[in-house]
């Protein structure tokens, strides 16, 4: 049996850009995404904690110490500049594996740096 658990976590990441026109994702700090773990292209689930908005998109890349959160596409309905999110990516783990895990989860500041981790 799998169990699907938490692996990396962005809390309070901050939507620097919203580009309707893009095809669809989430652009992210590739140093943010460094920090837990989140690759390119993997599966998201985002909580705006400033209107309740949840969604499910994919990483990509931004630039590395840009600060970058940009919704694309549809996702930037989902919330505009300024809104903070909680980032989530999940991992399945055999139930010897779930034994001890530990999520990558990191806190940022109003300006997508990190203030706190627990790794």
């Amino acid at each position: 049996m799998l169990c699907t658990l938490l692996k990396a976590k962005l809390h309070h990441l901050r939507v620097t850009e919203a580009n309707k026109e893009y095809e669809g994702s989430l652009t992210v700090d590739e140093d943010l995404m460094d920090a837990v773990g989140i690759a390119e292209f993997e599966k998201l689930l985002i909580a705006n904690l400033d209107n309740g908005e949840r969604l499910e998109t994919y990483a990509i890349r931004g630039a590395r110490g840009s600060g970058i959160a940009c919704l694309n596409g549809a996702a930037a309905y989902k919330g505009k500049i300024g809104d903070r999110l909680i980032v989530m990516a999940w991992c399945q783990l055999d139930e010897a594996e779930c034994q001890g895990h530990h999520p990558k989860i990191v806190r940022l500041d109003a300006q997508n740096r990190i203030v706190a981790s627990a790794v």
